[in-house]
């Protein structure tokens, strides 16, 4: 039976609370049966559709089942309205399309605050600046000139909201071109995190910039939430500009994530003697990421990915590895 909308986002709502970013097995069910009959299958008892392997789908069921919580919805909402934000499903008319190439992976919804316009830039004209939080002053030098020219070209730059690189690059597109720059968090929109950028954060928005969670109101942000978080930044840009990490960055995993969707990825030299920049040395060395140095190399990325169809589907395996960068690079 054909289930109302308001049903279906309701549903997804309670999805995006019960499972972790990224769970195959949700987004497996809700791609077949809908998010409504999703949500009855954790309780219900009736075999999983064929295609999921019983055994995981008991384990799916224990996982998700305790979480439930008869005043969860409710909750949400009145969290939304109380910091004033949206949810975006793929229902609706603004869902970025390119969030369909990690396919059952993809986010169940999206919370927004501030300009959901920034989501409809074209791909070519939204690219992603990331880097190390511990950031040497050339890698903040770098990352502001680099989002304060591509700003002023009207890109728009997604980032994570971290320390280092990620404020750099936030602050500079902000103050070079107010609403020029999104935010993706890897927790609940009422409790940014790191709470030192609350203030970044409320420019941001305030601007006309925009702030990105698929986790509800009321989430805490948690290794593997920071990680699965990775993929929407890779996915909703044209390309991924690393400008400074170290061999075990976190940023580095932005970079895999983008190189398997087939988006470009950039890489900013540093000093060879620079533990901060060897990630982006490594990159370069294996052929992951083409060498940037200044903000034309960037709009080169970006220019060659005019047309780009999305049709690359993100094949997601937990435990994947990128074998030719070694075992740093994980999606």
């Amino acid at each position: 039976m054909a289930e109302s909308l308001s049903e279906e986002r309701e549903a997804r709502m309670t999805l995006a609370a019960l499972s972790e970013p990224g769970d195959i097995i949700t987004g497996t069910l809700v791609a077949r049966l809908g998010a409504a009959e999703a949500v009855r299958l954790i309780t219900s008892g009736v075999r999983l559709p064929n295609g999921v392997d019983p055994a995981e789908g008991e384990l799916w069921r224990r996982r998700l089942a305790p979480r439930i919580n008869p005043g969860q919805i409710e909750r949400i909402q009145a969290d939304m309205e109380r910091h004033n934000l949206r949810l975006l499903t793929p229902e609706d008319i603004d869902w970025p399309g390119e969030l369909q190439q990690l396919s059952t992976s993809a986010p169940i919804a999206l919370w927004l605050k501030g300009d959901p316009s920034r989501l409809s830039v074209p791909l070519p004209g939204r690219v992603t600046i990331v880097g190390a939080r511990v950031a040497t002053a050339y890698g903040s030098q770098v990352a502001t000139e680099l989002a304060s020219d591509l700003a002023s070209q009207g890109r728009v730059i997604l980032s994570g909201g971290a320390y280092g690189i990620d404020g750099s690059a936030h602050r500079a597109a902000t103050a070079t071109h107010p609403g020029s720059t999104v935010a993706v968090l890897a927790g609940g929109l009422d409790r940014v995190y790191p709470v030192g950028h609350e203030q970044l954060f409320e420019r941001i928005e305030q601007s006309g910039g925009l702030l990105v969670s698929e986790l509800p109101p009321g989430s805490t942000p948690t290794r593997w939430r920071f990680l699965q978080r990775n993929r929407i930044l890779a996915t909703l840009s044209a390309a991924t500009v690393i400008v400074e990490a170290g061999h075990r960055s976190g940023s580095l995993n932005v970079a895999g994530q983008a190189h398997s969707l087939g988006r470009p990825v950039g890489a900013v030299p540093g000093p060879v003697t620079s533990p901060a920049s060897a990630g982006c040395h490594r990159l370069v060395q294996e052929g992951i990421a083409s060498l940037v140095i200044d903000a034309q190399d960037v709009t080169d990325l970006l220019d060659s990915t005019a047309g780009f169809s999305g049709d690359r589907t993100f094949a997601y395996f937990p435990t994947r590895r990128f074998s030719r960068t070694g075992p740093d690079l994980r999606f």
